[in-house]
């Protein structure tokens, strides 16, 4: 006598995509979450720097970098940037400058042996050059990082590259307008691996960008 085969019924397929729903929603949240432990980050490393200016603006009554008496105030036998622009009033260079004269890659050294920052104080070192959560570079300047239609103006600007669209939508939506070409937070043009292309271009960030490396500043 033949064994009658039996299916699955009703019920236990409706089991199985109970389970399999809860599964994708569980995998699906936790990504969420890491995605918005990583925004955090990124944004706490952006305020952390803005924070190091003000410590030292208070402490010293001038800006890390552009400190014309930064020897009587921090110490050591530091270099100094070209007198035409030292005690200006502005963090002078490009925001990821590796010129080691420059205001703001100084600004880091300044920041260190102020106590305020974490990191070597050696210029040149490896690591000089602080990381965001994402492993890009994060710099400042007082020179204009956008010289597009408008303009944009601020005492300083905070900038970090290798911030992936979902991030940098997600930065701009968390603390400023939602809109990555206006704003306190804007994302620059980028060409191919996030290297910034213009600096009269702010791109507008949609989903269909998520993957793509970007330049977010902060104006300060």
């Amino acid at each position: 006598m033949r064994q009658q085969q039996r299916g699955f019924t009703l019920i236990e397929i409706a089991i199985v995509l109970v389970i399999i729903g809860l599964l994708l929603g569980g995998v699906l949240k936790g990504q969420e979450l890491i995605n918005s432990a990583k925004v955090k980050n990124l944004i706490n490393d952006i305020r952390s720097t803005s924070t190091f200016v003000y410590a030292y603006q208070d402490r010293f009554r001038r800006l890390p970098g552009d400190d014309t008496n930064v020897v009587a105030n921090v110490g050591g036998t530091l270099a100094t940037t070209p007198n035409a622009t030292l005690g200006n009033g502005r963090i002078n260079g490009n925001w990821n400058s590796t010129t080691q004269t420059d205001e703001s890659y100084l600004f880091w050294q300044h920041v260190r042996l102020a106590g305020l920052a974490s990191g070597s104080a050696v210029t040149g070192n490896a690591g000089y050059i602080p990381t965001n959560a994402d492993g890009g570079p994060i710099g400042i300047t007082g020179d204009a990082v956008f010289t597009g239609a408008g303009g944009w103006a601020a005492s300083f600007f905070v900038c970090t590259s290798g911030i992936q669209g979902r991030y940098a939508r997600q930065i701009d939506t968390t603390i400023d307008d939602g809109n990555t070409t206006t704003g306190s937070v804007r994302v620059l043009g980028t060409a191919a691996g996030g290297v910034l292309a213009s600096s009269a271009t702010v791109y507008a960030v949609t989903a269909a960008d998520d993957a793509v490396l970007y330049t977010l500043c902060i104006a300060y």
